[in-house]
């Protein structure tokens, strides 16, 4: 499996087989691995950029030092490149969002090799083509990342969870979510159980952890609830978008799954049929249409 090491490879890897007339599937047939640094970490300003190539986990090492975090925990340990291509992400996604709420800008290689820079390292960045985004969840089928910067947030002091044995879970969702509550995390383990996820300091998680076991019972549970949620996801054969506001008129038509309600997400161990609205994929094939029109990157 090709991999690349610098913005140089990756450009003149891609414009050679635009010269060339072939195709490419970016994680196969290149990859990111030989990309792997932080780039730069800004404590003050809550920022870091990171090469694509890097693994998920060493970059939680490297900002872990300076007490900081990426907040994006999906099942296993993908490299940044993949983090974004896929918009990958796990139980945080109720409170801090998916890869595309936190990235700031991206460095990206396209089609025919011309090297293509949006965004930027600041928090606010509203100047220019919003290509961070955009490749968020593009399957590689865009461009082939390079580096991102992103946003981050402070460690957690603390960190509680709560697991509810329900048989009304859109009724315990309901009573959380209307709250004065500010979880991280809110999964339903369908079916049967809903859990929550409390961070911050010692003293206010344990003031949400009671609050939210005297508004909807429960039992403390450790980080192992949280691995169960994720190993879960990384099994599912599918996933189906709901409103989230109609979480109980989606449940009768899954056996066993992991739900983001807040997110209307639902990751089910039996194959779904894809969601996606027929003018969703236009737009998509559109836009593809414009950053590869002669369908290098397959």
């Amino acid at each position: 499996m090709p991999s690349v090491s610098s913005l140089e490879e990756a450009s003149a890897a891609l414009e050679s087989a635009y010269r060339e007339g072939r195709t490419l599937r970016i994680g196969e047939d290149l990859t990111a691995y030989g990309l792997n640094r932080v780039l730069e970490h800004d404590p003050g300003d809550l920022t870091c950029t990171v090469e694509a190539g890097m693994r998920l986990s060493g970059l939680r090492t490297a900002l872990a030092a300076a007490g900081q975090r990426l907040s994006l925990d999906p099942p296993g340990d993908p490299t940044i490149g993949a983090l974004l291509a896929l918009n990958l992400c796990g139980p945080l996604r109720h409170r801090f969002g998916a890869p595309r709420d936190l990235v700031l800008g991206v460095t990206v290689v396209l089609a025919d090799g011309t090297v293509a820079n949006a965004g930027g390292k600041v928090v606010k960045n509203v100047a220019g083509y919003d290509l961070a985004r955009l490749v968020c969840g593009s399957e590689g089928r865009l461009a082939f990342i390079v580096r991102a910067s992103f946003r981050l947030h402070p460690l957690p002091k603390a960190a509680r969870s709560l697991v509810v044995e329900t048989e009304d879970s859109p009724l315990v969702v309901s009573r959380l979510l209307r709250s004065q509550l500010q979880p991280s995390a809110l999964d339903v383990l369908h079916p049967g159980r809903v859990v929550v996820l409390f961070e911050g300091s010692p003293r206010a998680v344990e003031a949400q952890l009671a609050q939210a076991a005297s508004l909807v019972g429960g039992r403390e549970a450790g980080e192992e609830i949280w691995q169960e949620s994720r190993r879960r996801q990384a099994l599912a054969a599918g996933r189906v978008h709901f409103a989230p506001r109609d979480l109980a008129d989606a449940l009768p038509s899954l056996d066993e799954a992991v739900i983001r309600p807040a997110a209307g997400v639902a990751y089910g161990l039996a194959r779904i049929r894809d969601d996606t609205p027929p003018d969703v994929r236009r737009l998509f094939d559109a836009i593809r249409g414009q950053f590869d029109p002669v369908g290098v990157l397959t």
